[in-house]
């Protein structure tokens, strides 16, 4: 590839290179998008003008311009006094009086001061009794406004010096370029810091107002250009640096609500990452615990969950019956034990932190996403779930649940439910084709994976009612689930707003309605608050059901958002 140079004869040569360039790379680019940059690039109109800049500026170096003299001003007044002893013609009166003028004057003496200078810089000299050992130092001064400044600092364990320890990005001593990791602090305004703890120095600059003067010793580590991040991460915990006896430096962490999403700055520190709030204008990161060190400590803190067996509740409900659900209040243990393909205790082990995630809307074709509906026993799931299937019958749809019960004279198999044999449900549950499944009455219930399947093949919203320690399992790049939680209002509101209302009792098989107790509001608190505490860094939505009109406003306007807007999701959804 030829070299870059200008010629002097011509203002064309580096616009005639630039255009070539190109052409000239495009064996050595592997795709389309860098060779469409290059090109963009080379033509941008700003690199041409610097270019034509540049030209110039070489043409006149070449013809290395000096002053034809520096006494303009000494020349104008010999030239008048010479001029008035001669006869005043019009011209010579003309000429006089522009001589005279100010600014004429003003300007020959600006272009002699100009003239008669060199403008090359010059350095000090070396002074004479230098220490060849001595650290250099660097001076440093930045203006403080009300912001921190962007750094942290620590006392090097084999050195004992006072070094920076990180560079906050986006913060004032980022944006400086002039302090780097790893550079030893020696003053600040003037005050060693040999002598202090981080704490005393961090109370100095605190303290200070306007510009703060450093003395540095230059770290000899060079540091890697630093590439803004372009990962983000979904909060799973609520946070707050000032309650975080081990973070570095509170004043430098970043606090966040579970769901928040976090753009990561710089993972360089294993123990902590740097990150901002995504969509945040403000550039400055901070720190937030690493992945890592928060899924030890959480682990360290968890306590020991006691896992209580489900049981299974034979609710239905006015035709529209698709998906069964699970009472804790059913006591016959012996036959409605509740199994899942993954045990509790393995979902109870995982630790939620951050979730990688990226942006996602539905396009056209593709099929819609599962929406996952989560809720205690009586808190109106199934109320809310049978008027969104009434208000479009074509556009949503439900799951036909499996058993292995006989079929009644009244019932038709694949709509109330799918009547299969006990060894063929057995069959399919070692193949883990079930979402969840149980026992009642020694015939088994389960809804597969294959009837939500069958719903979205029909181009239609799968409405799916589970619990929640299923929606682990669902959260795949096939189905990319949208979990809402209907959650239960105050026990107040409960007595008030349900004190005419029928629960499903799942105390015998008819499934007979009776009015809810004491007992069933307290439980559905109790459940709501469990559902919320182990599985609520799971859930997208959630709608409190304190009146069924309002709430079923809420779900309707969550949907429809759900097909048009976008949504950040697990980066694993976007790739098969």
């Amino acid at each position: 590839m030829p070299a870059l140079s200008a010629g002097s004869g011509s203002d064309t040569g580096l616009y005639e290179l630039l255009a070539a360039l190109p052409a000239q790379l495009q064996p050595h680019v592997d795709s389309q998008e860098d060779l469409t940059f290059l090109w963009d690039m080379f033509g941008e109109k700003s690199l041409h003008s610097l270019v034509k800049i540049h030209e110039k500026l070489h043409y006149y170096e070449k013809q290395n311009p000096v002053p034809i003299l520096h006494g303009a001003a000494a020349l104008a007044d010999d030239l008048a006094e010479e001029l008035q002893s001669k006869p005043l013609s019009s011209e010579i009166r003309e000429l006089l009086k522009l001589l005279s003028k100010p600014n004429l004057k003003a300007l020959l003496s600006v272009h002699d001061t100009v003239a008669q200078k060199n403008y090359d810089p010059v350095l000090p000299p070396m002074p004479d009794d230098i220490d060849e050992e001595e650290d250099s130092v660097k001076i440093i001064r930045l203006v403080k406004n009300r912001e921190p400044l962007g750094a942290t600092i620590k006392r090097d364990e084999h050195t004992g010096a006072i070094v920076v320890a990180r560079i906050m990005r986006g913060g004032a001593a980022d944006r400086s370029g002039l302090i780097h990791v790893g550079d030893e602090l020696r003053e600040v305004n003037g005050i060693p810091v040999d002598d202090k703890k981080p704490e005393e120095i961090i109370q100095i600059l605190a303290q200070s107002q306007g510009a703060i003067t450093f003395k540095i010793i230059p770290s000899v580590k060079e540091e890697m250009p630093v590439k803004e991040g372009k990962m983000f991460i979904r909060a799973l915990f609520d946070y707050d640096p000032n309650e975080d006896k081990a973070i570095p430096c509170k004043e430098a962490g970043l606090a966040f609500r579970k769901g928040d999403i976090l753009q990561i700055m710089s993972q360089d520190d294993a123990t902590w990452w740097q990150a901002k709030h995504e969509g945040d204008a403000n550039p400055r990161a901070g720190l937030i615990p690493s992945k890592h060190f928060q899924e030890r400590r959480f682990a360290l803190r968890r306590p020991e969950v006691q896992i209580q067996p489900l049981k299974i509740s034979n609710r239905k409900s006015s035709g529209f019956r698709r998906s069964f659900r699970l009472s804790r209040k059913d006591k016959k243990t012996n036959k409605s034990m509740y199994e899942c393909k993954k045990s509790d205790q393995y979902d109870t082990a995982d630790i939620p932190t951050y979730e990688e995630v990226a942006k996602y809307r539905r396009q056209l074709n593709d099929k819609y996403r599962l929406v996952v509906l989560v809720g205690p026993v009586g808190v109106g799931l199934n109320e809310l779930k049978r008027k969104l299937l009434i208000s479009d019958t074509q556009h949503y749809g439900v799951t036909v649940p499996h058993t292995t019960r006989p079929r009644r004279s009244q019932e038709s198999d694949g709509v109330e439910y799918i009547f299969i044999s006990k060894h063929l449900f057995e069959t399919d549950v070692q193949n883990n084709k079930f979402i969840e499944y149980g026992e009642y009455k020694n015939n088994y219930y389960g809804t597969s994976l294959d009837s939500v399947r069958s719903v979205l093949a029909k181009n239609k919203v799968c409405l799916l009612d589970v619990q929640p320690y299923t929606v682990k399992h669902l959260r795949t790049y096939e189905f990319k689930p949208f979990v809402i939680f209907i959650k239960p209002p105050s026990l107040d509101r409960l007595r008030e707003t349900r004190k005419n209302a029928k629960i499903i009792s799942s105390k015998d098989d008819k499934g007979t309605a009776k009015p809810f107790t004491e007992e069933d509001f307290q439980e559905m608190i109790k459940s709501a608050h469990v559902m919320e505490s182990q599985y609520g860094h799971l859930f997208d939505k959630v709608i409190v059901n304190d009146d069924l009109a309002t709430a079923y406003s809420e779900l309707k306007a969550t949907f429809d958002r759900l097909e048009t807007e976008t949504f950040w999701v697990p980066v694993s959804w976007l790739h098969s």
